[in-house]
């Protein structure tokens, strides 16, 4: 038995050096290349190096192989005052967006079950009407939006960030509600432009009410969690009474000390799950076991096989969305993944279908970056990186590359209110080099892209980029449905080249003179007045005065 390990060691050291295949079945493969002590020494190694330089006060981490869980462990406190340990398997965090992938399991079910279909326009499934027009140029006329849309962020809705997140049960408005009080313009063609939709989530989990004639969190309670034994998660909210003792108190970490955070309301099928590490591991057993864990069934392997094929890429050389999940690849492996971020917690859920394998991180206290790091070791640790040839330039890129230089502004905005502004400090910046190379700025970071084809630009950059989406190593360049000129990188996300007078310089002079010179000639009038005082005689208006006062009050009737 010793000789049999020691020789499989051996084949698979010569299989890195040769691109020898030893093994053809995955699941094979990741019971070899993945074990529980490893695992372990790699989480408590870098959870701990991570905890301690971004403050993290909790974590909770599964990973499945072949069918079984290899590890599960909680990190930190649940709670800093009674010193009370996460428990993997009875600390329940929040899912944040995660939840999005329940949501999309029940509406598969139902297309399953013949209730629902993907390419019917959703108002068949509706009380109420999603309008069939535009916003903007003229109320155009629309195709339909259909649940395929919804399930690929490519429904062409505009986003609210303001409507996500309430801090108490008063706030969240039933999801029937919610839906009608918070519809968001339509702004793209469904099925052309991906800008990652919250609300088109929430609309799919009311449409699983509609059908099923169940409150969505009892549906999933009923079809989700109870098949695959789920026993500490739930999309109620607040948490009922046996439920909350088990929750996580999470923390941020502000002016040198912990601070607690209260629970956050989210519309449910877009964010409002909690979960266990335990929990998350049978359903992600359940995905790349086909449908079921050792537990029970919630889709059948030919709806999983659906699900786990792409279905819409804004580009062919970019990763896209399947139906829920999206794409990533990196050290030419496919992942598929999906995160969630709410205000206090951030998670993450990662995919090897191909090699039978799955990853689940949550934790209070950092941002989306940590579960992307995280990820990056376990990659690095199991699948290692193959050394690319650096990229050359394709011929006349110079020409096209200028362009292509200016500001771009993200799709997921919204277009029709005053959060628009927003989008003026989320946007991606774009230079050209001497050399016809784009210098890309996105999130603080400066990347070079070198074109490796007309519209087609691959990231320079050794390691890692931030982004919650995809890996940033490809980005391409096309025409959007109206015309500009659209940015688009891996994942649900697409960036439209912003006219001089929409960039946000030139927003920010427009919103700051008029500001200066209010306030100027207040200032001035203030002196005129304390003057007036001193002299104690009436003063009558000098020339110029009268002319900083008509300006005053001119620029206040037309800004």
């Amino acid at each position: 038995m010793v000789c049999f390990k020691f020789l499989l060691k051996v084949l698979l050291i010569v299989s890195c050096f040769t691109g020898l295949t030893v093994f053809s079945n995955p699941s094979i493969a990741s019971a070899i290349l993945i074990d529980s002590p490893d695992i372990e020494a790699l989480m408590d190694k870098v959870l701990q190096e991570k905890m301690e330089k971004s403050h993290i006060p909790n974590a909770t981490v599964s990973v499945v192989s072949d069918g079984k869980v290899i590890f599960e462990k909680g990190y930190g406190h649940a709670n800093l005052e009674d010193q009370k340990m996460v428990d993997a398997e009875k600390t329940m965090f929040r899912m944040g967006s995660v939840s999005k992938l329940f949501t999309w399991t029940a509406v598969m079910q139902l297309v399953e079950q013949g209730s629902l279909d993907l390419k019917t326009d959703i108002n068949e499934y509706l009380d109420f009407e999603i309008p069939s027009k535009l916003k903007g140029g003229g109320l155009r006329e629309a195709e339909p939006i259909t649940l395929f849309h919804l399930m690929t962020h490519t429904p062409g809705f505009e986003d609210y960030a303001d409507s996500i997140f309430k801090l108490s049960a008063d706030q969240l408005l039933p999801l029937r509600e919610y839906v009608r009080e918070y519809m968001p313009a339509r702004v793209f063609p469904p099925g052309e432009v991906t800008a990652y939709s919250n609300y088109g989530t929430a609309l799919a989990g009311y449409i699983v009410e509609q059908v099923s004639g169940l409150p969505f969190p009892e549906y999933v309670e009923r079809n989700i969690y109870e098949p695959l034994e789920m026993k500490q998660s739930t999309f109620r909210q607040p948490l009922s009474e046996e439920l909350s003792s088990n929750m996580v108190q999470a923390y941020r970490f502000v002016d040198g000390e912990y601070r607690k955070g209260d629970f956050e309301f989210v519309p449910g099928p877009a964010g409002g799950m909690s979960s266990t590490a335990t929990d998350m591991a049978k359903f992600m057993i359940a995905y790349l076991q086909g449908g079921k864990n050792e537990n029970g069934r919630i889709l059948e392997e030919r709806t999983v096989q659906q699900m786990f094929k792409q279905q819409f890429t804004q580009h062919p050389e970019l990763d896209g969305m399947t139906l829920g999940f999206m794409e990533k690849t990196i050290n030419n492996e496919r992942v598929l993944f999906h995160g969630g971020s709410t205000t206090l917690f951030d998670t993450g859920v990662y995919l090897f279908p191909d090699k039978n394998v799955g990853l689940f991180i949550s934790y209070s206290g950092s941002n989306y970056l940590t579960h992307t790091d995280i990820f990056q070791t376990f990659m690095e640790q199991y699948f290692p990186s193959v050394h690319t040839a650096t990229p050359i330039q394709a011929e006349g890129a110079f020409n096209r590359s200028k362009e292509f230089a200016g500001e771009y502004h993200p799709n997921r905005k919204s277009f029709t209110t005053s959060e628009s502004l927003v989008s003026l400090t989320t946007g991606i910046m774009i230079e050209v080099n001497e050399n016809g190379d784009l210098l890309v700025t996105y999130a603080g970071v400066t990347n070079r892209f070198v074109e490796t084809g007309e519209g087609i630009y691959l990231n320079t950059r050794e390691g890692t980029t931030p982004d919650a989406y995809g890996e940033f190593r490809t980005i391409a360049f096309k025409e959007d449905p109206f015309g500009n000129i659209m940015l688009a990188v891996d994942g649900p996300m697409t960036y439209t080249k912003a006219p001089w007078y929409a960039t946000s310089g030139f927003t920010f002079l427009s919103i700051i003179v008029p500001v200066l010179l209010f306030a100027g000639s207040l200032i001035f009038w203030s002196v005129a007045s304390i003057v007036r005082r001193i002299k104690h005689k009436k003063i009558q208006h000098p020339k110029d005065a009268i002319i900083a006062r008509s300006v005053a009050i001119a620029f206040g009737l037309f800004t």
